[in-house]
């Protein structure tokens, strides 16, 4: 076990998420499931507890709560794409697997946890400050799902 790790809350269904995020991201994995010893608020022994995976290299622990917290945008995964298609995959994954669409990048998984997809061109754009920043910023304000090629567009100006 990492000495730091990201715990996320779930209603009842970390080993979903964690199967799912296992399934859609490079670098990311299943790594253990621990069955609870006794009962326990919303739970009872024998029922999966926690779940340990990874994120695209980030070790996390997924927490069977119950349903009285929720996921909020004040945390998101953000993963950066090499392009289009990288970002269609991924964009298209979250929101064709009961997901909602967002704006900016931004998406929701069907567990309420947010999702930055994020093309490298834009990032790089927003480093380079000045007038590159602004219109590869303003290109993207009313984007839900990035668009690489207005994104290039605007950092071409």
């Amino acid at each position: 076990m990492s000495k730091n790790m990201i715990c996320l809350w779930y209603n009842h269904d970390a080993e979903e998420a964690a199967q799912f995020y296992a399934k859609t991201f490079p670098n990311s994995s299943v790594d253990a499931i621990h069955k609870a010893p006794s009962n326990f608020p919303g739970g009872k022994a024998g029922q999966v507890l926690t779940v340990q995976f990874t994120v695209c290299g980030v070790p996390c622990i997924g927490l069977n709560g119950g349903d009285m917290f929720k996921h909020s945008e004040a945390f998101s995964f953000q993963i950066a794409t090499d392009d289009q298609a990288e970002t269609d995959r991924y964009w298209n994954a979250i929101v064709g697997n009961g997901g909602t669409e967002s704006h900016c990048g931004w998406c929701k998984d069907k567990w309420g946890l947010s999702w930055q997809i994020t093309p490298r061109v834009l990032t790089d754009a927003m480093a380079k400050g000045g007038d590159v920043a602004k219109r590869a910023f303003a290109a993207m304000m009313p984007m839900g799902k990035i668009d690489v090629a207005k994104i290039e567009a605007a950092v071409r100006g």
